[in-house]
């Protein structure tokens, strides 16, 4: 296709699987691809946005990062479906939880989400959209958890625009059920809806809100694989 390489990803068409496992931090992406998968071959540099491709118990997949917030992983995953003939991609990421039963290390898979953002204004909408998350790809991450004994709660998440917030008013999406508050999905979401493709969302708790508990930077990039075995799981 002549539309690829593309501005953000350096990639020709055909090197990149259709289904796709992103995350936030780009070198969390190499990890994945080297203890996930086989044969690997590194298709993305461009501003440190790490990809690579390989195979997963036979299987073709690929891995890449998508930085931090809705613009950036809305740029990437524009691309990926458009350009790159992607049909699926999975959001591992971290989520700071604004509900009691969710802690640390445990995985709040992404229902819908719930946005501060305005990405949705793009599309013209007569009114309020709610991303959805592809129930297929759904219910196989719960299959999963239910398996492999991992903790988790699906529901709403929060994809906030702000990270240091003057006002955050947990207190608003607490009394609406929401779970966890992250950054991206949202747009994740809308991009699949809009190109007709397959999305899901799972994240680790890295942080309560409400009680203060924190994990440190190391450990976000390396220790949070219960996501990771979920999102291989679904290839």
């Amino acid at each position: 296709m002549n539309n690829t390489p593309t501005p953000h990803i350096g990639a020709k068409y055909g090197e990149i699987a259709e289904t796709v496992i992103m995350a936030g931090d780009p070198l969390r992406a190499k990890f994945m691809a080297e203890k996930f998968l086989d044969d690997i071959v590194q298709f993305n540099n461009v501003r440190g946005m790490l990809g690579f491709t390989g195979t997963h118990k036979g299987k073709r997949v690929s891995v890449m990062g998508h930085g931090m917030g809705i613009p950036s992983i809305a740029i990437y995953t524009y691309e990926l479906y458009n350009f790159y003939g992607v049909k699926t991609i999975i959001r591992v990421g971290s989520a700071g939880s604004i509900n009691s039963d969710l802690h640390l290390g445990d995985l709040a898979i992404a229902m819908g989400a719930c946005t501060n953002s305005n990405y949705a204004s793009q599309y013209e909408l007569a009114g309020t959209y709610a991303p959805i998350a592809d129930f297929q790809l759904l219910r196989q991450a719960v299959e999963t958890c239910e398996k492999l004994g991992y903790k988790y709660k699906v529901g709403n998440v929060l994809s906030s625009d702000t990270f240091y917030t003057e006002n955050a008013h947990n207190e608003n999406w607490i009394n609406m059920g929401v779970l966890a508050v992250e950054m991206e999905v949202a747009a994740l979401y809308m991009n699949a809806a809009r190109s007709g493709n397959r999305a899901l969302g799972i994240c680790t708790i890295s942080d309560h809100i409400l009680t203060g508990e924190s994990s440190s930077a190391e450990e976000r990039q390396t220790t949070f694989t219960k996501m990771m075995d979920v999102a291989f799981s679904l290839i």
